[in-house]
Parts: C-alpha cells; structure tokens; sequence
C-alpha cells in the first residue's frame, strides 16, 4: 500500500507482517532452548565452573550460545512480525550544517546587526 502524501512524517509504504505459524512456533522453541541454556549458565556460575579453565571455556561457550540464540529469536520476530513502514524524510544537502538557515544559504553579511549575530552564536535556534 503506497500513499502520494510528500509531506514530512507521511508514510509513503506500509506493508503488513506476514505473521507466519511456523515463525511463531520457532520462535518458542528457541525461548525454550533459551532458558534451558540460561540456566545451564547459572547452574555453571554458582557451581563454580569458572575457576578452571575447561570450565571457564565451557561457560563463555554457553554465553555465546545464548547470545546467537537470542540473535535468531529477534531476527525471526522482526522479520515475521513487524510491518515494513516508509516514512517520508526531509531531505538535506551534504554541505548543509545544522544551524544554517534558509535564507542564510548563500552566507551572512558581516557587516550586519552584530547584537544579532552575537545571540545566534550563543543560542544557534534564535529566531528573528
């Protein structure tokens, strides 16, 4: 679904999530598998496998499990739950810095209202 709205903050394309049944299920088995890995690395931690140094491979293996496990849950949900939404953005050009105005583009006069000048350098969102 496209809207034509080109004004900033329109969604310019939303499309819905899949919301497949068999994401849904894999992605409780791998909580499940998740929460067996995390508290085989608590048993781990509290039993004191960390002081020798099979044992300290053995728990950082566990950890890193987790992690990819976790990694995969998210990458699911994401991908099969989350709608793919397009916002319309302002457009800026490269050169143009944060504080520079619109009728500034061509740069200032330095000559001009140095009362002014000195307020926008201290307080750059002054507006006249």
């Amino acid at each position: 679904m496209s809207s034509t709205g080109s004004t900033y903050g329109d969604i310019h394309r939303y499309e819905p999530a899949r919301e497949s049944t068999a994401a849904a299920i894999a992605i409780v088995l791998l909580t499940v598998v998740e929460v067996v890995f995390v508290g085989l690395f608590t048993y781990g931690l509290i039993g004191g496998w960390g002081y020798t140094a099979v044992g300290n491979m053995y728990l950082g293996s566990v950890l890193a499990v987790i992690f990819i496990d976790l990694a995969f849950i998210l990458l699911l949900y994401r991908k099969e739950f989350l709608p793919d939404v397009m916002i319309v953005k302002k457009r800026r050009r490269k050169w143009e810095d944060l504080y520079v105005r619109q009728d500034q583009q061509d740069g200032v006069d330095s000559l001009g209202n140095a009362w002014d000048q000195f307020k926008r350098a201290v307080y750059p969102y002054y507006k006249k």
